[in-house]
């Protein structure tokens, strides 16, 4: 469980984040939403300890991020944010062998190269394990860069706009892996612009605006169409499809 008291950022005198006391279940997927400048990044940055512990509190697992040792943080927690860069001269599988920094520090055994595997085949990298970073696509990269967090296998998957540069068949097929790692008994926070996507995947849905929380809880309590049409200041229908939501956020005007 993420437990998160009083949080709040500023920045140059602008409230980024108002104060924010919140509660992400584990062994969950917890999806993000909300519209640009909402402080969706602002807030999984905070969790993951990305930016400088603000006034507030967070506890992961019962830990104080302010205050737990980084290598053992790294081992509650792997978080993906939205910029990665590029090295030019690194290559796929050693971009995701640093994800088991935490575990080996540059010293990988067995069992870091069993979850290097694993990462790239689970990705559909193991054709481009061996290619530089810069000669991928931006899908390819980004999928790489994902693989590297997964193989960090830690209790918590910490994702700021993950479905960034992915076709429909990879960002569908990113959402089952974090579902196999829920079933399996992991957590996942990850930030989401599609809606459908949430309503699809997620277990718990927080929505912000302005810096602030406005709607917790299931798909079905959260994505709906007024909380939506409130929400993005736009007219949103949301009908029930397979027993989730289903968003029509692109209305043909009457």
């Amino acid at each position: 469980m993420i437990e998160v008291t009083e949080l709040s950022f500023t920045v140059g005198g602008v409230q980024i984040l108002a104060p924010t006391t919140l509660t992400l279940p584990a062994g969950q997927i917890t999806a993000l939403i909300g519209p640009n400048g909402a402080g969706k990044s602002t807030l999984s940055r905070l969790i993951a300890r990305i930016e400088t512990p603000p006034p507030g509190r967070v506890r992961v697992n019962g830990r104080d991020v302010a205050t737990t040792p980084g290598g053992v943080l790294a081992r509650d927690l792997a978080f993906l944010g939205q910029h990665t860069g590029l090295a030019s001269r690194l290559r796929v599988r050693e971009l995701v062998a640093f994800g088991r920094w935490p575990h080996c520090h540059g010293r990988p055994g067995p069992a870091d190269h069993a979850a290097i595997d694993r990462a790239l085949r689970d990705f559909e990298l193991e054709p481009l394990a061996h290619r530089f970073l810069d000669t991928l696509s931006g899908g390819q990269a980004q999928r790489a860069h994902l693989a590297m967090a997964a193989a960090q296998e830690t209790p918590w998957l910490i994702l700021d706009e993950p479905l960034n540069n992915l076709d429909l068949a990879h960002a569908r097929a990113l959402m089952a892996h974090l579902a196999r790692l829920r079933d399996a008994g992991g957590s996942v926070l990850i930030v989401l612009h599609d809606l459908n996507f949430a309503a699809a995947w997620a277990d718990h849905v927080v929505a912000m605006k302005a810096g602030a929380v406005v709607a917790t809880g299931t798909p079905e309590a959260v994505l709906t169409g007024p909380r939506l049409s409130a929400l993005y200041d736009t007219e949103i229908a949301v009908i029930t499809q397979g027993g989730r939501p289903l968003v029509l956020h692109h209305l043909a005007p009457a």
